[in-house]
């Protein structure tokens, strides 16, 4: 991909486009040491084709330097063994205005990575708060904004949307997902800056399209093919937007706003149904001075 940038960045500066501004971001991170392909929980992993754990590695170290590259902390937590998909560290946690709701997992082989999340947070000095339902972190709850969105479908109860609102103190705005391809918000769904987001509709039922189409009418509207090549599972820095290379629509809508797309290959996570943001938790600490 990093060839056609040029091109499609020169394209791009054909007529007004919006400023766009880095926003710094702490982020953590677990090295994929111990990432293989051992059970299957999403309809993108199948045990029997080969996994390759270096190239795990070195794509995750991509990413994590690509980070720091552009000004972000990364923090890193221990990789644990027997927890292959620890690499996920968005569904580890929810981190709001330094208050840290703790995951709950569906999947019995990924129960023992809620408490090993909440553990890093709580040596640290958070306050964490222990939901009664399952709630799998960033993989369902994305912050936008003053709300934050909650997937509910495949892994999140929906009940744990009332806790997250009670204890995160921000309204949370409920969207089913039908698609068991994308069986985490994050997989069909990102928060590009504040109010702004893009997303696949297909991946929603008709009254989260509707509920999506009043809250973002001028969302970027990604195609199945970028949904498929988890175009969506991208971070943003309110500038920069890291997502697979593949999604080559969402590339160009994205220079057209002003964003500037980078493209990362983690292709071994993609066997267990994870990308960038998949990688990627963001720790929101309060800011001084922020009212209550």
């Amino acid at each position: 991909m990093q060839q056609d940038i040029p091109a499609r960045q020169a394209a791009a500066t054909t007529g007004e486009r919006p400023v766009r501004t880095v926003r710094p971001r702490r982020y953590l991170m677990c090295a994929p040491v111990h990432f293989d392909v051992v059970y299957s929980i999403n309809p993108w992993m199948e045990p029997e084709k080969p996994t390759d754990t270096e190239l795990a590695v070195a794509q995750w170290e991509r990413l994590r330097s690509l980070y720091l590259g552009l000004g972000h902390q990364v923090e890193l937590i221990d990789p644990i063994p027997g927890l292959p998909d620890m690499v996920f560290a968005a569904n580890g946690a929810t981190v709001v205005d330094g208050k840290v709701l703790a995951s709950r997992f569906r999947h019995a082989q990924r129960v023992d990575e809620g408490p090993a999340y909440a553990t890093w947070f709580r040596d640290r000095g958070y306050e964490v708060f222990d939901g009664a339902h399952i709630n799998e972190g960033e993989g369902d709850y994305l912050v936008t904004g003053d709300r934050i969105l909650a997937g509910t479908g495949f892994r999140t109860d929906r009940r744990s949307h009332a806790e997250a609102e009670r204890f995160l103190g921000r309204p949370v705005v409920t969207l089913d997902l039908i698609d068991p391809r994308f069986y985490h918000l994050d997989t069909a769904l990102a928060v590009l800056d504040h109010e702004e987001v893009m997303y696949y509709p297909g991946a929603f039922s008709a009254e989260s399209r509707r509920t999506l189409r009043e809250l973002y009418p001028d969302a970027i509207l990604a195609t199945e093919e970028d949904a498929a090549v988890f175009g969506l599972n991208a971070v943003s820095d309110g500038r920069h937007v890291l997502l697979p290379e593949q999604a080559s629509h969402l590339i160009d809508a994205l220079w057209s706003r002003g964003f500037v797309p980078i493209g990362v290959d983690l292709s071994e996570l993609l066997k267990s149904g994870g990308s960038s943001k998949c990688c990627t938790l963001e720790i929101r600490d309060r800011v001084p001075g922020a009212s209550a």
